[in-house]
């Protein structure tokens, strides 16, 4: 019997892809079938198919070059990597390991037609991927061109509008209360010990429910969305 090891990744980009608990269902299913015996399952999950991002697989790389197991076993090869480049330099890791690479739901024996065909999955992937990307990155410049929230926590004193998704007053009064001492005092020529000193002895917080500290401080006196600029990507808008 074969020893055999599981990656299954879950991809948060796209909601209706199999989830990590149904790909280990049917991966097992299939080792079942084949008398392979699974040693170790794992798992990336909500990460993107950038390596780096993948604590997981580079731990399985490293256990195949260990000689731990002799089969890796993937629900589709574009859970296996999502660039050309990146498969092949893995897939010869795992060749040189003696692991052979085995996508249960896409028939790839080894021959000259299935080598064809791999290619063209794998390039299909890859093209899935910087396509994704693109029009990611074309949502996120149109909702900066109208001054939209693009995602990450906003500004102290500051909310976004669910429905115009655009920046409006906080409902919390106390943030609006600190947001307009510290430009006041900072007006006034005091100095960040000052600020801080005063944020907290009147119990003001942090958009993240922490007292002042120097850097939280820094970055409200240069949040230039204060006086209405939006920047975003190296361009800015004036609202």
């Amino acid at each position: 019997m074969l020893k055999g090891v599981i990656y299954a990744r879950y991809s948060s980009d796209n909601q209706r892809e199999e989830s990590i608990t149904a790909q280990i269902h049917e991966i097992r299913e299939y080792a079942k079938a084949n008398d392979i015996a699974i040693v170790n399952i794992y798992t990336d999950e909500a990460r993107s198919a950038t390596t780096d991002n993948r604590p997981g697989f580079i731990d399985m790389i490293d256990d195949a070059k260990k000689g731990m197991f002799e089969v890796l076993l993937v629900h589709k090869l574009d859970r296996f990597a999502r660039n050309r480049y990146d498969s092949a330099f893995y897939k010869r890791e795992l060749k040189l390991a003696g692991v052979r690479l085995i996508s249960v739901t896409e028939k790839l024996d080894g021959s000259p037609e299935s080598i064809i065909l791999e290619s063209v999955i794998e390039g299909m992937a890859e093209y899935y991927s910087k396509n994704l990307a693109r029009e990611a990155m074309k949502g996120l410049r149109e909702n900066a061109r109208n001054c939209k929230h693009n995602g990450g926590r906003p500004p102290l004193g500051l909310d976004v509008d669910p429905i115009t998704k655009q920046y409006k007053p906080s409902s919390n009064q106390k943030e609006i209360d600190a947001v307009r001492l510290i430009f006041d005092m900072f007006d006034k020529g005091k100095g960040y010990g000052e600020i801080i000193f005063e944020c907290n002895l009147r119990g003001y917080l942090t958009k993240t429910g922490k007292p002042f500290a120097k850097n939280g401080l820094h970055e409200i006196l240069r949040n230039e969305k204060y006086i209405g600029t939006y920047t975003y990507n190296r361009s800015a808008v004036k609202t």
